[in-house]
């Protein structure tokens, strides 16, 4: 299990991008994060993989302070270094358990070719690759969907259902939270740097009813001046 303690997270004084958040993430599950842009989102996954200064609260797993050999984390904008191929890219990460040539039969990359010459769709299904191939415990995955077409989707939904079966514990984010609810065992929403509602699979529909009713009720009266 991810313990999460009145974590505080601070980019500028006074105000607090995370607030107090406290959270369990049961592990070899897959959770969802959903929450508006500015929500905290990436702030939160930054800090379950030590990238930002945690002001106050902790982070364990199974007791233990949360480490990064025990977690891979899949940024939403990928890094590369120039003129690279995709195999020198993922020979950086090393596990001979790993058969990239059967896995590449999903993604169907062009490993020899230069990433720079690379569509967006190519390079998120690069850094997946190399994620897949560090074959850590635990897995954040932010916007993972981003750039990918109907096909990679689905695939990267049955991967991730079956490195949940093997006792991963995947952490995930979406835009659009009926990639979501059509994957996770849970899902937690975050407002304003705190996890407000955390529901299970049965609570899912109501979950999503009461989002876009929040949404549609906001943004009611600007829309009827519009359109009235």
């Amino acid at each position: 299990m991810i313990s999460i303690e009145q974590l505080t997270i601070s980019y500028n004084k006074g105000v607090n991008v995370i607030d107090g958040l406290d959270l369990s993430v049961d592990g070899n599950l897959i959770h969802g994060i959903v929450g508006l842009n500015g929500a905290g989102k990436t702030t939160l996954l930054n800090a379950l993989y030590g990238l930002v200064k945690v002001k106050e609260g902790q982070i364990k797993f199974d007791g233990e302070k949360l480490s990064k050999k025990k977690t891979a984390y899949l940024v939403t904008e990928n890094f590369f270094y120039s003129n690279i191929t995709g195999q020198e890219y993922l020979s950086l990460f090393q596990n001979d358990n790993f058969d990239l040539t059967i896995w590449n039969k999903l993604f169907e990359l062009p490993l020899d070719d230069l990433i720079d010459s690379y569509s967006t769709g190519m390079k998120k299904k690069l850094a997946l690759l190399g994620i897949l191939k560090q074959d850590k415990q635990i897995m954040i995955l932010d916007e993972p969907f981003n750039g990918l077409d109907i096909e990679t989707c689905r695939i990267i939904r049955s991967i991730l259902l079956q490195l949940k079966e093997r006792g991963k514990t995947i952490i995930v984010t979406s835009h659009i939270i009926e990639t979501l609810t059509n994957l996770c065992d849970f899902i937690h929403l975050l407002e304003k740097g705190k996890i407000t509602s955390s529901r299970d699979k049965s609570g899912f529909e109501k979950f999503q009813s009461e989002i876009f009713k929040s949404i549609e009720t906001k943004n009611e009266a600007v829309l009827n001046q519009l359109f009235k």
